[in-house]
């Protein structure tokens, strides 16, 4: 406030309890609404081919709070695409919920290629209704009708891809309504860990194994920062930007230390996405 004026006590009160009572009631309903995706995904999840079943549980809450970003914005028939979606149990959690969803991917990591386990898969996308496009969409595009998606999201995908998204992204904001939602979720790459690691020498972006022995390499390219995210924001001529930080990797972590450990500083780094280990662009289209 400027200096000299003084705050209007009663009026500053009720603001600052109206502030915190708005918190806690969208903390409560976040709860409520990750909780009932939590109930509705798991079944299905659990439906998987077994290899897959377990690795998709441990990430279980991770994919209902990414549904919840899109079903508390948009509700339940939103029509929403993501890209780089993998095995879908993004798209499939969406289409539980009873949005119409749509499943953008290239298909080409190694585990697409065992007919068994597609098949499984083909048939849970035929049951839920999930529209799937395979295709390399950084290279080749992916085209939608003007105004026809509620939402537009993509998922620890981005740092993945070899060329700019720009075009993609430009073509994906075509696509949004007005006030359509776009999302964007990444591993930050100046994160509170990376950061301790670079002081002390051991930073590395990705395996050497993972680089020099494989045919085509599918690790990440380049993973954004905060700044970075902004930027995209800033180019697509989003509004409404809000960025949020999470830290899954540390839940997911084989060390039970540092399983602890995340339990007790995620919702302290939460109030600073820049050094959370996964960060999240929300926006909507101007």
């Amino acid at each position: 406030r400027s200096p000299g004026v003084l705050p209007q006590r009663r009026g500053g009160c009720c603001a600052v309890r109206a502030a915190r009572c708005g918190s806690e009631d969208r903390y409560v309903k976040d709860q409520v609404n990750t909780s009932r995706i939590i109930a509705v995904l798991e079944p299905i999840i659990r439906s998987f081919p077994a290899k897959l079943v377990a690795g998709q549980l441990t990430q279980l809450e991770r994919f209902a709070y990414n549904i919840d970003l899109v079903y508390s914005r948009k509700g339940e028939a939103a029509r929403v695409c993501d890209v780089g979606g993998g095995w879908g149990a993004f798209s499939l959690g969406c289409a539980a919920m009873g949005m119409d969803a749509v499943l953008v991917d290239d298909f080409r990591d190694p585990g697409f290629f065992d007919e068994a386990t597609m098949e499984v898969m083909n048939g849970l996308y035929e049951r839920f209704h999930v529209n799937v496009i395979s295709r390399d969409v950084v290279a080749e595009g992916v085209d939608f009708a003007p105004a026809t998606l509620a939402a537009v999201t993509s998922f620890d995908s981005m740092e993945h891809w070899h060329h700019s998204p720009k075009r993609l992204f430009h073509s994906l904001r075509e696509g949004l309504k007005p006030d359509g939602l776009f999302v964007l979720g990444t591993p930050n790459c100046a994160n509170l860990r990376k950061r301790i690691e670079g002081i002390l020498g051991r930073a590395k972006w990705t395996q050497m194994g993972d680089w020099y022995e494989q045919e085509r390499f599918r690790g990440h390219v380049r993973e954004p920062d905060v700044e970075d995210l902004r930027y995209i924001a800033l180019d697509l001529g989003l509004r409404a930007v809000e960025i949020h930080g999470r830290n899954w990797s540390g839940y997911y972590s084989s060390s039970a230390l540092v399983q602890r450990l995340t339990r007790v500083t995620d919702p302290i780094l939460q109030r600073f996405p820049s050094l959370c280990s996964d960060i999240y662009l929300v926006a909507a289209k101007a």
